[in-house]
């Protein structure tokens, strides 16, 4: 728009437009002292104008484009009207701040009815009162939109062609098969004991897709996955700068396309050690980290080897009285021109240390008294973290806790020797205290068992267990309760004290009993497996007992009171309690008894057993086990049927039923009616009545494969009357089954029968229950 010069009113002079609000803030900020001014205000007659800028002149031959204005300077005076230069309401001066916020706010408060009113006053539109206004015809400048339309019967329609619609049920892109051809690697592999492409093999993702990928880009992602798996693993071993080429050739049947994607390895120089620094304070004795150090110079930069050695000296510090040792950032120089590399470890050693005291805290179980007993070390023993690992193994297995840990503390307090004593914090959380647990079994011969007990593991602190249990079987009833005082005095010591009730009902006798035992015992735990075992107990049993008397010909009750000392001991090499797969076991159980049936008979009962587990293989596993019984000092008459010798079932012989080997006898059978001619039941039923001694022998091969397995297996054994085993009319078994392996041991199944069956032995027999037969 082009000015209009030398006009004497405002609009020839620049023109600022704003609204009120603006030209509050306007006002607001020319009234700071940066744009305050000496000289007076100018008038407004020596404004400078806008058209009196001194601009260049343009070259006379520019080539300058016309410009047409908008609106002629007559148009645009018309339009706006001139204000007066002389308008006192221009000239006086702005109210002040105040006074506009007050006027300002006083507008706002106008009524919306007087504002409404007065705007409908100035609208032309609305003089008249009609608030309805026709408005004209816009004109129509476009000459198509005032053409006639077409007459309809002159109008012709065109088809629209559609584009082919595209099936989405069509078959997708065929996937692409590759196959990897790898060079280069092997040179690398021959130069360390590590199978590098073994190792590739089972880390490649073009190895895992197994030659088959959706599309190129997927194998081209992959090719580029394994290019740098290749890197990493030269470098763990050495190769610090290797080059790895990779390209993908690509078939030309494109019906069913392949490829072949190659991978190209140099692996360069492999670096070497030119120096090893281990930054430490000197140890006590002398050379504690030194002599541990393994890596050697000349010696390549094996990643496996140096995080070794690493883990090597941060376990022997705290082995050996240095709990707060710690490894500082290890820094490994590479000088590419040699390809060496200079190592160093900086080794922060602490304080040397001894045992204190015992610290309990958090939701404890037991206190810090307790924990003392439990502890292998005292107070003044150099510190060693192989005693608290011990500890914490030994807290874990009292399965009191659902968390524990066992750390050293800083005391600050001196040794006489210069060392300082660290307190050994155990944080517990205490754990559900109260377990319910249940068993069950079968046996040919033996029926179902089922036993269930509960438990509350710490009802008299620390560790004074109570339980509860039950016994339901075809062939027994009972329950009993029991007192248990777990690591009572000293570290894996157990006192016992129980009552139970028993009722039995097999073929070689009848009983009811009832026993109270007391036992103090060093055995083994699910977590804690021992190499030596022991046990000692007393007990006294009142038995009412109901068996066939050889001498009498006919079956008698009879009431026995037995008093008895108990003794075990036991030597474990196996790997598991439940599910041994290597090593052996002894044990011996001695039993002095003292009966009383109208009479005073003493006697010893021992039994001596052994077992063997040899792997042949991952899977395969041979394990063996013989036993020896005998009873000395008492006719086989005098001691009660309850505390003789039997063998058979699955705990013993498998192939016949339980306690069905050994001497037996034709007892009437109650249920023959001699009167009845259809009778189907025996007169006479064969009755085992055990003896003095016993032999048994086994052995299985057990194969597993994943959670489960089978097992073959030849049993044999044979009870004599005898106090010595005759080794005479040795009986045989043999038999399959099966395990299903759990957390807590496999469930057994075994499915035996007897060799040379006699009259009255069954052909099948079955034994279930948890764990191994041995």
């Amino acid at each position: 728009m082009r000015q209009a010069k030398n006009r004497k009113t405002i609009r020839d002079t620049p023109i600022l437009m704003m609204t009120r609000p603006a030209a509050l803030v306007f006002a607001l900020s020319m009234s700071h002292p940066l744009f305050a001014q000496d000289n007076p205000p100018q008038p407004a007659q020596d404004a400078v104008e806008a058209g009196g800028l001194d601009l260049p002149e343009p070259p006379e031959d520019a080539q300058l484009p016309e410009v047409e204005p908008v609106i002629s300077d007559e148009e645009f005076n018309t339009a706006i009207p001139d204000l007066i230069l002389d308008d006192e309401e221009l000239e006086s001066e702005l109210e002040s701040i105040a006074e506009f916020e007050r006027q300002f706010y006083e507008q706002e408060q106008t009524s919306p009815a007087d504002e409404n009113s007065a705007v409908v006053s100035q609208l032309p539109e609305l003089a008249d009162g009609d608030a309805s206004e026709e408005i004209s015809d816009a004109p129509i400048r476009d000459a198509e939109l005032t053409r006639p339309l077409t007459p309809i019967d002159q109008f012709e329609v065109q088809q629209v062609e559609l584009a082919e619609a595209v099936d989405d049920t069509s078959e997708p892109e065929s996937e692409i098969d590759y196959k990897v051809e790898l060079a280069g690697l092997g040179t690398a592999d021959t130069a360390t004991n590590f199978d590098l492409e073994a190792e590739f093999e089972r880390l490649s993702s073009l190895e895992e897709g197994d030659g088959e990928a959706a599309n190129y880009a997927m194998l081209r992602a992959r090719l580029s996955e394994d290019s740098l798996l290749i890197q990493r693993l030269l470098k763990s071993e050495g190769w610090y700068q290797p080059t790895v080429t990779t390209r993908i050739e690509r078939s030309d049947d494109l019906e069913n396309p392949s490829a072949t994607a190659f991978i190209n390895v140099e692996p360069g120089k492999r670096f070497t050690l030119s120096s090893v620094t281990i930054d430490a304070d000197e140890t006590v004795p002398p050379g504690l980290i030194d002599d541990n150090v393994a890596l050697k110079v000349d010696e390549p930069i094996i990643a496996s080897r140096i995080l070794a050695n690493e883990a090597l000296i941060a376990t022997v510090l705290p082995e050996n009285g240095y709990p707060f040792a710690e490894l500082g950032q290890r820094d490994i120089l590479l000088d590419p021109t040699t390809a060496t590399g200079d190592y160093t470890l900086p080794v922060e050693i602490g304080p040397r240390a001894r045992i204190g005291g015992f610290v309990a805290r958090g939701e404890t179980a037991f206190g810090a008294d307790h924990v003392a007993e439990i502890a292998r070390f005292k107070r003044g023993e150099l510190f060693d973290s192989r005693e608290l690992d011990d500890l914490r193994k030994a807290l874990v297995a009292t399965g009191l806790f659902s968390t524990v840990s066992v750390t050293p503390e800083r005391t600050g307090e001196p040794a006489e020797d210069g060392t300082e004593y660290v307190n050994i914090a155990v944080d517990q959380t205490a754990g559900p205290p109260r377990t319910i647990a249940g068993s069950f079994g079968f046996g040919t011969g033996q029926g179902f068992r089922l036993e269930g007990s509960w438990t509350h593991r710490n009802l008299f602190p620390p560790e004074g267990a109570l339980s509860a249990s039950l016994v339901a079987g075809t062939r027994e009833q009972g329950g009993g309760v029991n007192f248990r005082r777990a690591n009572a005095g000293q570290r894996d010591r157990t006192f016992e004290i129980g009552v139970n009730g028993l009722r039995s009902n097999f073929d070689a006798f009848e009983a009811l009993t009832g026993r109270v035992g007391l036992q103090y015992s060093y055995i083994s735990t699910p977590i804690w497996q021992k190499l030596i075992t022991y046990s000692v107990g007393i007990e006294a049993i009142a038995s009412v007992e109901e068996a066939f008397d050889s001498e009498l010909g006919d079956t008698v009750d009879e009431t026995y009171f037995i008093g008895a000392l108990t003794g075990q001991i036991g030597f474990d090499t196996s790997d598991d309690l439940l599910n041994p797969t290597q090593g052996f076991r002894l044990g011996a159980l001695v039993q002095p008894e003292v009966s009383v049936d109208g009479g005073f008979t003493p006697y010893v009962r021992a039994v001596f057993d052994s077992t063997a587990y040899y792997p042949i293989s991952d899977n395969f596993v041979l394990a063996g086990r013989a036993k020896v019984g005998t009873i000395q000092g008492a006719d086989r008459v005098d001691i009660a049927p309850s505390r003789r010798l039997y063998a058979g079932g699955g705990g013993s012989v498998r192939g016949f039923g339980f306690q069905q080997l050994g001497p037996k006898v034709l007892v009437p059978n109650d249920n023959f009616d001699p009167t009845d001619p259809e009778e189907t039941v025996d007169e006479f039923l064969i009755t085992p009545i055990g003896g003095r001694s016993v032999v048994e022998a086994a052995a299985e091969v057990r194969y597993r494969f994943g959670d489960y397995g089978v097992v073959a297996f030849v049993d044999a054994g044979q009870v004599y009357t005898q106090s010595l085993p005759q080794l005479s009319d040795i009986r045989f078994g043999a038999g399959i089954g099966g395990r299903f392996y759990t957390n807590f041991g496999p469930l057994r199944l075994d499915v035996a029968t007897p060799i040379n069956r006699r009259e009255g032995e069954s052909r099948i027999n079955v034994y279930v229950s948890i764990g191994q037969a041995f």
